[in-house]
């Protein structure tokens, strides 16, 4: 897994979905600097966040990932 193609979907479907960092990082219950940080690809995001933001966003976490379903 790419970092900076993960912190890339992870901002652009927060955009698509209209949602700001601080809303997002509300709705996922952390602050906005760790948002940031996964946005711009300094922390890489485990499992549990991945779920968590597919869930608030209404994605797969597979989208996130950029991994094809077989």
């Amino acid at each position: 897994m790419e970092k900076s193609t993960v912190a890339h979907r992870i901002r652009a479907f927060r955009k698509l979905k209209g949602h700001t960092q601080n809303e997002l990082a509300d709705l996922l219950g952390i602050s906005i600097a760790v948002l940031g940080s996964l946005e711009r690809g300094t922390r890489t995001p485990d499992s549990k966040i991945i779920n968590q933001i597919s869930n608030v966003l209404g994605i797969q976490p597979e989208e996130l990932l950029a991994v094809k379903a077989q």
